[in-house]
């Protein structure tokens, strides 16, 4: 469930001792962006989502693939999800960020699904584990600077036991993400893709 920022007053190098802490500092400037989410994962369909996120954590999904014109929105003050399952306008529910009905394939929530709780998790995989260099390279249009990051043996963060990191190398912004579970199996992979920092989000945006 990812961002680069353009002010280069906030742009950290590459090579830090610790660069998910690093990258954690630079979500905390940023207060809205605007990404394609392209996701697959084994025995799933492929999810393509356009995403948005505001502070303190409005998130709007509208999804491309597999559900065509579904949306969904979250207001992080009411702590609900609207949820128009065929586009708008038309008919809508609230539901809790933790109903089944709306939780994806790995159990991923709307209201936890921005990259700053991707940060989060993969820090906390960091505890008593191995971050490693996977080099650098480019992923579309961005050079980039891969890391993996193994949790200690047995342990795992919401099922996921390593992580492959691939970060801006100006910005430290993740664009690539996969996840792997104990067996050394793919769990998910995420590609973000049309990423925009800082942009203009109105209300009416999140509450139509």
């Amino acid at each position: 469930m990812l961002w680069p920022l353009l002010a280069t007053a906030l742009i950290a190098p590459v090579g830090l001792a610790d660069p998910i802490a690093a990258a954690q500092q630079q979500f905390e400037q940023l207060d809205s962006y605007r990404v394609t989410v392209r996701s697959s994962a084994p025995h799933t369909q492929p999810q393509v989502v356009r995403y948005a996120y505001r502070k303190p954590g409005f998130v709007r999904m509208e999804f491309v693939t597999p559900h065509p014109g579904a949306l969904m929105i979250y207001n992080p003050h009411s702590n609900k999800v609207r949820v128009w399952p065929f586009g708008q306008p038309g008919f809508a529910l609230a539901l809790a960020p933790n109903n089944p009905l709306i939780r994806g394939p790995h159990g991923h929530r709307i209201d936890r699904s921005h990259v700053g709780m991707l940060l989060q998790a993969v820090h906390a995989l960091q505890g008593g584990g191995e971050t490693t260099s996977l080099g650098k390279g480019a992923i579309g249009r961005w050079p980039v600077q891969g890391w993996s990051i193994t949790g200690a043996p047995g342990n795992t963060v919401a099922g996921v036991h390593r992580f492959q990191l691939w970060l801006t190398q100006d910005t430290l912004f993740p664009v690539k993400v996969v996840s792997f579970g104990l067996d050394g199996e793919v769990q998910e992979t995420v590609l973000m893709d049309d990423v925009e920092i800082d942009v203009p989000l109105s209300a009416d945006f999140f509450q139509p």
